[in-house]
């Protein structure tokens, strides 16, 4: 390190160094990549040292004094594309500096616009099979009227013959697509990723991987195959199920970087040698799945010496470069598989029940296979209660079914290019089915597992296991809704969730990636868009609907681009979250501002207000048609779906739109303070009192109630501080007559679930947030853990009491926000500063278990709890990393705590 440092003292070196989260990544998107460690005890100082691959120093941070450091970014000279670094970092405790602990990293295309060369290739293809429906024929059950395989495209092989006249030392391949790919080279799979290159705003952004493919090549005669399907850019998507949502035709682009042992390095692009065909896939979609013949696949067609003769020719396309990103973070892939729990015969097949609901597709081993034999295999997630064949999702292209065709002999295979939400497959086509002939695949953005929670109640760990297993499903590629019907980034979603999910995984990166598309799908006038990715489809369809089909922006959904980044700063301590969403934030407030100063809610139609009244709804942003407090249960009970679907955003949207205005004024106001921006928080934070000041004047009442007697409203009111000081209590005594009047249930809709619990326990109100958590009468979280759930339901009730399945969705991530509180409220672990930099450890002692544990994966490292009661003392365990400073709160008194493992008992 730099020679004017202080000499190490031995004392051991920094751990888990990471640069853009990741473990000595090979392909590191921006140009000021964030370093982070784990220091060994508690740091006052670091030093960082990056050199190149002549090990020439390309930034030295010098002695930067910081006890806290989540993240660090490079401040040097710049960094080249395809360049291979290595950093150092030492750290600085009470007993000195560490011995300096060191990893590398590698950059990918840093500068696409300038670094990429090659065009588009183009198959030969048709625009059949491209289809458009409106959100009505949806909801009125219509679909195609012909079978998949007339109405969809075959994926196309594409092949490029490439000539290396000098041995290879290094090799990338650099490589994308409008639809999704696999690329061999020589015969080998190029990467283990699945459905490359993932859901984007395509437009807007298309996403760039990055492969070592040095191994693979060799000098003389190479082939690189690639297989192309249509993917989310031309296959079916979305809740209408239409295609081409971005475009009809399929194409993809790349770049072979070679460096060569005599120190030359070339670029070789696609270019008169490309070839294309059809091969084994009759069709490949991403709803409707996919068939495979195998007998049509060209034997030996990505390996050298392959005749492609007859092969069509290709077309080009210019590549728009300022639309071109390097991938970031973690791609999809396998990410486990598991074995049937069951397989039943039946008159139609062979029903296979693999124990719990994924996203993914399933992998059959066929033996002895007959030349043409056909295997059916359907999907689902729930079965009929006496056990037969069930379709709960229904719609347009949501057919979940993939067929194959033997060539003959034993033989393998697993769909390339679909996955389907399913717990049980039916087969059909084989004389017998065993265990090991057929596995399910699961499919995820591969995400680091970081968290773990454990109780003494079996049914808790169930439901906290069910939202694990729903945000694994609905975290590929993009934050989706269901990975069965819909497979949207609803924003809405998101941002419900976005705090339990930083407790199960590492997911900094994929919520940045998903943040780098809402903001490239805002609108000019600054509206953000309920669901991102987001086509030139989606627009069309909201400018031709009216009601709730047509809207573009809405209170709580849009308002993710304040919350999402504000929960991951808070969670890992990154401002750089927020620097880069703050202006989109601003723009979305503008917006905001300008409808609360243009329009009038129709609830004032024919009235007369008076100036001071104008001026304050002025104010308010209280107009337009909005989701509300979205599926309240009590609005939907008893009723068709068409027509309850509209009562809650009847009933409440005026109400919601300012509450979450206010909300994300005030997360403005901390973002402009966290960034230097002192007169715009102040600015930002004054609005918002006038925002919450003109509310109240409008909608609450002197007993502190809203004029929609519901509970969300209420819940929502108190915990964005909608209620005046003096009013508070009196609210939250009705929000708690309220819930009284349910039956003791929850009847809080889609935006006002996640705060339920806290508002009831912060107003004073403990038993009632515990009896709500352990209720088992829906609507309830252990309702459907008592029902078989193994992941987290669109609909409180989706499995009826006497077992019927409803049409909807079995694994819906939102309501599964319950489990953040099982982490801060039971097991008692929260952060009291971004970053767990402070963190409070407050477990529920009388919630009625018996022990309960938990573990968080802060910056500094884990932070373990756990508790358990015994002949009326309390044991408190405890693992502090250093860095943290915690405190222990048990009966309202605080204990400071230690770094490292610690115990303390409480007579009870």
């Amino acid at each position: 390190m730099d020679s004017v440092s202080p000499p190490a003292s031995g004392a051991g070196s920094c751990a888990d160094l990471r640069v853009e989260y990741a473990v000595a990544p090979d392909a590191v998107a921006t140009a000021e990549p964030r370093f982070s460690w784990i220091a060994p005890h508690a740091q006052n100082a670091f030093e960082i040292e990056v050199r190149d691959g002549a090990d020439r120093p390309v930034w030295r941070s010098g002695v930067v004094e910081a006890t806290t450091t989540p993240s660090v970014a490079y401040a040097g000279e710049p960094l080249r594309s395809d360049t291979v670094y290595a950093w150092r970092v030492r750290s600085r405790g009470p007993a000195g500096w560490t011995e300096p602990a060191g990893a590398p990293f590698r950059t990918a295309l840093l500068a696409p616009v300038d670094d990429w060369r090659a065009p588009w290739i183009e198959p030969r293809q048709d625009d059949a099979g491209v289809e458009r429906w409106s959100l009505f024929d949806w909801i009125r059950g219509l679909g195609p009227q012909t079978p998949p395989a007339e109405r969809l495209r075959p994926a196309r092989l594409l092949r490029q013959a490439v000539d290396l006249a000098a041995e290879v030392v290094d090799a990338r391949l650099y490589a994308t697509a409008r639809g999704v790919y696999t690329a061999w080279l020589n015969g080998e799979r190029v990467g283990d990723e699945v459905l490359a290159p993932g859901f984007d705003s395509y437009l807007h952004r298309t996403s760039i991987q990055s492969y070592d493919v040095t191994g693979a090549v060799r000098r003389g005669p190479n082939v690189l195959g690639i297989a192309l399907a249509d993917g989310w850019w031309a296959g079916s998507n979305g809740l209408t199920g239409s295609t081409a949502q971005f475009g009809a035709r399929t194409a993809a682009t790349w770049q072979l970087h070679v460096r060569y042992r005599d120190g030359r390095t070339d670029v070789i692009v696609p270019g008169d040698r490309v070839r294309s065909a059809t091969g084994g896939w009759t069709y490949a979609d991403l709803f409707v799945g996919e068939q495979y013949d195998r007998r049509a696949e060209p034997a030996g067609w990505t390996s050298p010496g392959f005749d492609d003769g007859d092969w069509d020719a290709v077309t080009t396309a210019p590549v728009d470069t300022g639309a071109l990103v390097s991938f970031a973070g973690e791609p999809i892939r396998r990410v486990a598989e598991l074995s049937p729990a069951s397989l039943v015969d039946s008159a139609d097949g062979v029903i296979v029940d693999f124990g719990q609901v994924i996203a993914g597709r399933v992998r059959l081993r066929l033996r002895d296979a007959a030349p043409g034999q056909r295997v059916v295999i359907e999907h689902t997630e729930a079965l009929a209660p006496d056990g037969a064949w069930f379709q709960n999702i229904v719609g347009i292209n949501k057919d979940q079914t993939d067929v194959y065709i033997a060539a003959g002999g034993d033989e393998e295979w697993e769909p390339r290019f679909t996955f389907h939400g399913f717990r049980y497959a039916r087969v059909r086509g084989l004389p017998a089915l065993a265990d090991g002939d057929i596995v399910a695949v699961v499919i995820a953005s591969d995400l680091e597992q970081t968290g773990t929670f454990e109780s003494s109640d079996p049914r808790l760990n169930r439901l906290h296991e069910n939202v694990v297993w729903s945000q694994r499903a609905n975290f590929l590629s993009v934050p989706t809704d269901c990975p069965q019907r819909e497979r949207a980034g609803w924003t809405g979603d998101a941002q419900v969730f976005a705090a339990a999910a930083t407790n199960n995984a590492l997911v900094a990166p994929f919520l940045d990636r998903w943040l780098d598309n809402l903001r490239a799908d805002q609108l000019p006038d600054g509206r953000i868009p309920i669901t991102s990715p987001r086509s030139p489809f989606d627009a069309d369809a909201a400018d031709q609907a009216d009601g709730i089909g047509g809207i573009v922006a809405a209170a709580g959904w849009s308002d993710a681009i304040a919350i999402v980044p504000w929960t991951l700063y808070e969670r890992y301590g990154d401002a750089r979250v927020l620097a880069e969403n703050y202006p989109a934030v601003r723009r979305w407030i503008d917006h905001q501002r300008r409808a609360a100063r243009a329009e009038l809610p129709t609830s004032l139609d024919g009235q007369a207000l008076s100036e001071e009244r104008r001026r304050a709804q002025a104010l308010l942003w209280n107009t337009g048609t909005q989701f509300g407090d979205w599926q309240t249960p009590s609005t939907m009970e008893g009723r068709p779906l068409h027509e309850a679907i509209g009562i809650a955003p009847r009933l409440t949207g005026e109400l919601i739109g300012p509450m979450f205005q206010a909300h994300t004024l005030t997360l403005a106001a901390r973002m402009a303070e966290v960034l230097g921006f002192a007169a715009d928080a102040q600015a930002y934070a004054d609005e918002a009192r006038a925002v919450r000041a003109a509310f109240a004047a409008e909608y609450v009442d002197t007993a502190g109630r809203l004029p929609v007697e519901l509970q969300g409203v209420h819940v929502i009111a108190l915990a964005i501080d909608m209620i005046p000081e003096d009013r508070r209590a009196a609210c939250a005594a009705h929000l708690a007559a309220l819930v009284a009047a349910r039956g003791n249930r929850l009847d809080t809709g889609f935006l006002s679930v996640p705060y339920l619990l806290d508002v009831l326990w912060d107003a004073g109100y403990r038993d009632l947030a515990r009896t709500l958590l352990f209720q088992d009468r829906s609507p309830s979280w252990l309702y459907a853990v008592d029902h078989g759930a193994t992941t987290i339901w669109e609909s409180w009730e989706a499995v009826a009491p006497d077992g019927a399945v409803r049409p909807v969705s079995l694994n819906h991530y939102a309501f599964g926000c319950v489990d953040d509180w099982l982490y801060r409220r039971i097991a008692g672990i929260r952060p009291s500063a971004p970053g767990y930099a402070a963190a409070v450890v407050e477990p529920d002692l009388d919630c009625g278990l018996e022990w309960a544990r938990g573990e968080v994966r802060t910056p500094f490292g884990p932070l373990r709890v756990g508790w358990r009661l015994a002949d009326g003392v309390a044991t408190i365990d405890t693992d502090v990393p250093h860095g943290i400073r915690a405190t222990l709160i048990v009966d309202g008194v605080a204990h400071a705590l230690p770094a490292g493992p610690a115990t303390r008992q409480v007579t009870r």
